[in-house]
């Protein structure tokens, strides 16, 4: 067991450190020919580069944090990227080794190598592109309710809430004394009303981060990035990351976005009553993720704030508010109502289902991509 943690160890710090001409040997000892051009792009769980070839070719390798994921979990990410690409949905898939495998270690660091596709971000969530999102999000969950996850996560209270506020507990963040006290106590309630809202609904595999930084434009196409965060849970969480935070603003988005989903997929209204507590898990996991990666030198630097008791000050507060606003069962819910014209009430009520394209899915932007952001 020590010999083990011993190769952990060795395994993250050599990660923290990479270099980009580490990278490029671990891509080169894949079997492929690389130039001296390799490139870091954001990210702060793993890390990114695109790579440049020397046939002239680009691909970006995810070099992925030791010990987050298994390789059976990671295998499970590609596996679904395969599908959905196979399905034609514009995704970054996880391109075969020469041996066929899409996964390799290098001194215990799991990496994998992906399509480079170029882009720009999709700026303000006007009408025309909160369809968009839920249109590719209805034809996401179609590919994912064909199969499922054996080895990843689940969407749950327990791994969001309850395991995040553990983490804190245990790390080197959350203040001791009574404001952890009432962070903790905030936590709990957010986590029972979760409970509340999420049991008995239909999970299935999703994108799991589906906010509109993995969303990138390129000649007309919305391109999905990032499955890094795959899970199985409600349909609901693809979904309302796309919402603005103003209640009247938010409802009528929230239509808009169901009109495109229910294009190509029902959506279950009752899965509307988690949109109350969605954001403050979102907002206690994400606390929990920087205490874990706090020995990174990377967190530090970028969340310096977390730090600071101010912060906490303020996001007790703030969880205590949202905890005192949620009632202990969910609230009976048919959702917003959708014109009938809107979208069809099913699938099989669509007159265009089998006549439906890639340009039918893509129809309302024009072709002005100048291909400056990579990710």
């Amino acid at each position: 067991m020590a010999e083990r943690d011993d190769e952990d160890r060795g395994a993250t710090e050599l990660f923290v450190a990479l270099t980009p001409e580490r990278v490029l040997d671990a891509v080169e000892a894949s079997g492929l020919r690389v130039t001296a051009a390799c490139f870091p792009l954001n990210s702060y769980e793993n890390r990114v580069y695109l790579v440049q070839l020397e046939d002239g070719g680009r691909v970006i390798a995810k070099l992925y944090r030791p010990g987050r994921w298994s390789s059976a979990q990671i295998l499970e990410e590609h596996a679904l990227l395969a599908e959905l690409w196979a399905a034609e949905i514009p995704v970054c898939r996880a391109l075969p080794f020469p041996d066929g495998e899409t996964l390799k270690v290098a001194h215990g660091v799991p990496y994998a190598l992906f399509e480079h596709r170029p882009g720009r971000p999709i700026g303000d969530l006007d009408d025309a592109m909160l369809a968009r999102i839920g249109m590719i999000a209805a034809r996401i969950h179609r590919v994912g309710e064909s199969g499922r996850f054996v080895a990843r996560r689940r969407f749950s209270a327990d791994a969001w809430v309850r395991r995040a506020t553990a983490a804190l507990r245990a790390g080197p963040l959350l203040p001791t004394g009574p404001l952890g006290r009432r962070w903790v106590e905030a936590s709990e309630r957010i986590a029972d009303a979760a409970d509340a809202r999420l049991t008995g609904l239909r999970t299935i595999r999703l994108h799991g981060d589906l906010h509109r930084g993995n969303l990138l434009l390129h000649d007309g196409v919305l391109q999905v990035l990032d499955l890094d965060d795959a899970v199985t849970g409600p349909a609901v969480q693809d979904l309302w990351l796309s919402l603005p935070g103003e209640p009247g603003e938010r409802e009528r988005a929230l239509r808009v976005l169901l009109a495109g989903y229910e294009r190509f997929r029902p959506f279950d209204r009752r899965e509307l009553a988690a949109l109350d507590v969605l954001p403050a898990m979102r907002r206690i996991h994400y606390a929990a993720w920087v205490s874990r990666r706090w020995d990174d030198p990377l967190f530090p630097r970028t969340f310096p704030h977390y730090a600071e008791p101010a912060f906490w000050e303020r996001e007790v507060l703030e969880l205590e508010g949202i905890a005192r606003g949620l009632s202990p069962r969910p609230v009976a819910t048919g959702g917003p109502e959708v014109a009938e014209d809107a979208a069809p009430a099913s699938l099989e009520d669509d007159p265009y289902r089998e006549e439906l394209t890639n340009a039918d899915y893509f129809w309302d932007l024009d072709d002005d991509d100048d291909g400056s952001a990579d990710k």
